[in-house]
C-alpha cells in the first residue's frame, strides 16, 4: 500500500481543481489544500483568490473535481497554473485529455481524483490573516476563498476517466 504524506499532497505533489458543466469548464493549479473531517464528512478544502477565472467555476458549481498526477505530469500542472481559460484552451495547451464524469471534469492522466460537494464557501479576511501571512497580499492581491468540498467519491488511475470524453 502506497503511504501518503498529508502534509507534501499539495505543497509538493499538487493537484488541479476543475469546475464546471461539460460544456463550458476551467481548471487551475493549486498547492493549498488540506483533506480532513469536518461536521462527520470527509472533506477536501482547496483556497482560491476570487480574481482567478476558476473561481467563478467553483462559485456557481455545486461539485468540484481534486485530481493528482504522477510526477511525469509536472510541467503540464506547471502550465495549468500559469495560462488562464480566459485566453485559451488549457487543457489542449497542456496536453491533457478531459474526461467527464458523474458530477465533474478530471482527465485522463490523473492517477487519483476525489469527486466533491461544494458544502461551505467563505473569503478570508486581510485582517485575520497572520501577520508573517499578509505579505501574500500586497500590492492589491486579494485574500483567497476557502471552499470546503465533501468527497463524494475517489477514483483511481484509469476509472478516473471511464465514463466519456469531454
Amino acid at each position: 500500500m502506497e503511504k501518503i504524506n498529508p502534509f507534501e499532497r499539495f505543497n509538493k505533489d499538487w493537484a488541479l481543481v476543475t469546475a464546471g458543466t461539460p460544456g463550458h469548464f476551467n481548471s487551475m493549479t493549486v498547492s493549498w489544500g488540506s483533506m480532513g473531517t469536518v461536521w462527520g464528512k470527509s472533506v477536501i478544502t482547496i483556497y482560491i483568490r476570487p480574481d482567478r477565472y476558476t473561481w467563478n467555476f467553483l462559485h456557481e458549481s455545486d461539485f468540484f473535481t481534486v485530481s493528482f498526477y504522477p510526477e511525469q505530469y509536472r510541467e503540464a500542472l506547471e502550465k495549468m497554473g500559469t495560462l488562464s481559460g480566459r485566453d485559451c484552451d488549457k487543457a489542449a495547451a497542456c496536453g491533457l485529455t478531459p474526461r467527464v464524469l458523474e458530477n465533474g471534469i478530471t482527465y485522463a492522466e490523473a492517477s487519483e481524483t476525489f469527486v466533491c460537494r461544494k458544502i461551505y464557501m467563505a473569503p478570508m479576511h486581510y485582517e485575520d490573516v497572520p501577520e508573517a501571512a499578509k505579505k501574500i497580499y500586497r500590492n492589491g492581491i486579494q485574500p483567497h476563498y476557502l471552499i470546503m468540498g465533501e468527497v463524494i467519491r475517489p477514483e483511481k488511475g484509469e476509472a478516473a476517466g471511464a465514463d466519456h470524453e469531454a
